[in-house]
């Protein structure tokens, strides 16, 4: 008797295995066939094509563990020992399935979003930055969109289990969720996770943004913001992984938060006899002649003269962080041959107050210099900037004077 009942199992089992394998195929075919009129579709909708790309596989697994939970339903008898433990494993394949669907559908929301507000480029546009900003938000959203659907989707399949129906029923709970957090905000790793969605809504700095840290000691383009860390793509190749606190504690630069364009500077220890005017015209026509200059600033000034050498600072301008670096170095190049050539280096000398030199006569020059004498002063663009300062000083000085007179 009791072979004839393990017989009767065996071949119950066996035709429940049949039903089950047969209804799990239907399921993949009728997955390859709605994911086909979803892509047909998607010829003239662009989130349909995406919905039929990205929940492609979550589609078909979850319909075949469907299919396989109504065929083990109507093919066998409830009372079957392994009835109860092939249900328990199709509900935990099921929440897996529907949890890898829904973090699909938050990949085809993400893709939408940013596509709507179109690409970006190497040059920073008002348009391109926002992009930027929305990519950045969207990208973290996504991230924390899917880690909230997975840990709802792991309380699911513990509430299966009667041991940790407590558990479960205590994470899905509002109340349950807001002491989790409370009791972890303290903790470097949620912390962490704060920073990011920081650093996405506060556009501090955005992906592709060009970044300068460690008092430049590093400088390069932010690649990727997780909630978590940072990666910086350094000048070099390198890729420079920073957590994100790091950009809510400590100080950096940012060279494209609204604009690409730079000015950088070269400065020269040089002897009292050399000819700044001539100087000048060497700098015009470097700058004249390199296609790294974007014409906005080209400035040599003298900054100190004391020790037996004149410092001479000279600021250049260029359309970003690159191309900055280059001039820089190709200005450099042309003034060191300029002073060597010359012979304008710094000597010690014991002077005569019987010997006076005469000034040499200036030579022929453009009349229409591109090389300005101050920053500040000395041409419209140079007076326009020092009123800024002046405007901006005066506010604060009647600012003061007005807090002064309250407190009086």
């Amino acid at each position: 008797m009791p072979d004839e009942n393990e017989l009767q199992t065996a071949t119950n089992l066996a035709v429940t295995l049949a039903w089950a394998a047969g209804a799990m195929a239907a399921a993949f075919l009728l997955g390859v066939v709605l994911s086909w009129v979803l892509g047909r579709m998607g010829r003239r909708s662009a989130m349909l094509c995406d919905v039929a790309e990205l929940t492609r596989m979550p589609v078909r697994a979850t319909l075949m563990v469907i299919a396989a939970t109504i065929a083990v339903q109507r093919t066998s008898d409830p009372a079957d020992t392994w009835r109860r433990m092939v249900d328990h494993s199709l509900v935990i394949l099921l929440i897996v399935g529907l949890t890898w669907l829904f973090t699909s559908l938050v990949l085809v929301a993400e893709r939408r979003m940013i596509a709507r507000f179109g690409g970006g480029g190497e040059e920073i546009s008002d348009a391109d930055r926002r992009w930027r900003r929305v990519r950045t938000q969207v990208t973290v959203l996504r991230r924390l969109a899917i880690a909230v659907v997975v840990v709802f989707g792991g309380a699911a399949i513990l509430m299966t289990f009667p041991a940790f129906s407590d558990i479960g029923t205590t994470v899905f709970a509002s109340a349950g969720v807001l002491s989790v957090v409370a009791g972890l905000a303290a903790q470097t790793s949620l912390g962490a996770v704060f920073a990011g969605m920081q650093i996405a809504f506060s556009g501090a700095i955005r992906v592709g943004d060009v970044v300068q840290l460690e008092n430049g000691q590093w400088w390069g383009r932010v690649e990727e913001i997780t909630l978590s860390y940072v990666v910086v793509r350094l000048w070099d190749e390198r890729r420079l992984v920073l957590p994100t606190t790091y950009f809510t504690t400590e100080p950096f630069e940012n060279w494209t938060r609204s604009a690409t364009e730079l000015m950088g500077t070269v400065e020269f220890d040089v002897d009292f006899s050399v000819p700044l005017d001539d100087m000048r015209a060497e700098l015009d026509r470097l700058l004249a002649g390199s296609d790294l200059w974007d014409g906005r600033r080209g400035v040599l000034q003298v900054t100190d003269a004391v020790s037996g050498v004149v410092r001479v600072r000279i600021v250049v301008s260029a359309p970003n962080a690159g191309a900055l670096f280059d001039l820089r170095c190709a200005v450099r190049e042309g003034m060191v041959n300029w002073v060597n050539h010359r012979r304008v280096l710094p000597i010690q000398r014991l002077e005569n107050a019987d010997f006076m030199p005469e000034p040499a006569a200036p030579e022929g020059r453009d009349e229409t210099p591109r090389v300005s004498t101050g920053m500040f002063s000395g041409s419209p663009e140079a007076e326009e900037r020092a009123k800024a300062f002046d405007h901006h000083t005066a506010d604060y000085e009647d600012e003061f004077a007005r807090s002064d007179n309250g407190s009086r």
